[in-house]
């Protein structure tokens, strides 16, 4: 008995309801471009910040998707070395999390080039550099050989396990894979949001590798949708959201992953899915866009390099100082004089730039916004 999708004759010639899901395209492509527009005005630098919170939600929300806890801090500083941000301090940054990030910023950064075999292998790699998942020894850079058994999703206890799904064996995983690379990497009439749904689909169907498959398969759906946009910047993640509808996720991919090849409900979750993930884009950049509104406010305005460095360390953390900002860690901060502190912040509370809050040892100063 023909149990799931892969074992269907007309396998992978996936089908889906037009009248369903054309409706929904249109309203992604909408809020695409409407956001692109908006994250424009905001100017380069501004932007570059905004891809780096984005990014940094993307990867760490991709792994809790996994179950796993990555640091955030390890995480917002690879990929802000690699964006050219200086964001202060210099962060010690594991391998496997260096990884994750090299993954992920190759599939959106180089969203143009072609995916192979060799590109794919380099991903799971980078994720498990020291060929261990976790406590266990894995395989890595190659496909499954399925030597510990067939590759299957169960739960339950020992003994009492329900198999959910069970992947296409390891004897065909290369045929398999050979036929989704040359779908990703060929032009076709399918719009590129449509085919990140279909990819990200197909790839969890073939389960290729040992361990990863998820991370991976989210990669080369943001690699389609920046490839959809024809950019490589991010202002919204999948990931993020995903995270937010975890159980759901997990249930529709059960579901399509069943003998039929119609996969209109996994597209129709998917496309909804994103258009919530467009949607919440403003509570990640909410920090980038104060920034942005900061600066427009006060364009006017004549600022010294120290007040500039100390004003862009207060937005880079949401408006806020961390511990307070006084005058004995402005003159640390800036390696100068508490004259030369007093100056510039009498200077920028005068500007009503700053607030003095708090009496004697007490006080500190707030930003304006």
């Amino acid at each position: 008995m023909k149990k799931y999708i892969w074992q269907n004759s007309e396998y992978p010639d996936f089908t889906y309801d037009k009248d369903i899901i054309m409706p929904l395209l249109s309203s992604v492509r909408l809020k695409q471009g409407m956001l692109l527009g908006r994250m424009q005005s905001i100017g380069f630098e501004n932007s570059q910040h905004a891809k780096l919170n984005v990014l940094t939600e993307d990867v760490i929300k991709s792994s809790e998707i996994e179950g796993l806890k990555l640091n955030v801090e390890q995480v917002r500083s690879s990929i802000a070395r690699r964006l050219g941000l200086d964001i202060g301090g210099d962060i010690y940054v594991e391998r496997d999390v260096q990884g994750i990030v090299d993954m992920m910023l190759d599939a959106t950064i180089n969203f143009d080039k072609p995916v192979t075999e060799d590109r794919l292998f380099g991903w799971q790699s980078a994720m498990f550099p020291s060929g261990r998942s976790g406590l266990y020894k894995i395989k890595v850079g190659e496909y499954r050989d399925d030597e510990k058994g067939k590759m299957q999703v169960v739960s339950g206890a020992i003994g009492h396990e329900k198999i959910h799904y069970e992947a296409p064996g390891a004897d065909i995983v290369p045929r398999e894979m050979n036929r989704l690379i040359e779908y990703i990497n060929n032009e076709s009439d399918t719009d590129l949001v449509i085919k990140a749904g279909i990819v990200h689909l197909w790839f969890v169907i073939i389960h290729p590798f040992e361990d990863g498959n998820g991370r991976i398969a989210r990669a080369l759906t943001d690699m389609l949708l920046a490839r959809s946009e024809n950019s490589s910047d991010r202002f919204y993640s999948m990931s993020s959201q995903i995270k937010k509808v975890r159980k759901s996720y997990y249930d529709i991919l059960q579901i399509t992953q069943k003998d039929s090849v119609d996969i209109t409900l996994w597209l129709k979750w998917f496309l909804e899915n994103l258009v919530t993930a467009i949607d919440n884009s403003e509570e990640l950049l909410n920090d980038v866009l104060k920034r942005a509104e900061f600066w427009e406010k006060n364009k006017a305005q004549v600022f010294n390099d120290r007040q500039i460095k100390v004003l862009k360390k207060i937005l880079d953390n949401g408006g806020n100082f961390e511990g307070n900002l006084t005058t004995k860690k402005w003159a640390a901060i800036c390696n100068c004089s508490h004259d030369t502190a007093n100056r510039d912040i009498a200077d920028l509370i005068s500007k009503k730039v700053l607030i003095k809050q708090g009496e004697a040892r007490a006080t500190h100063f707030v930003l304006s916004i």
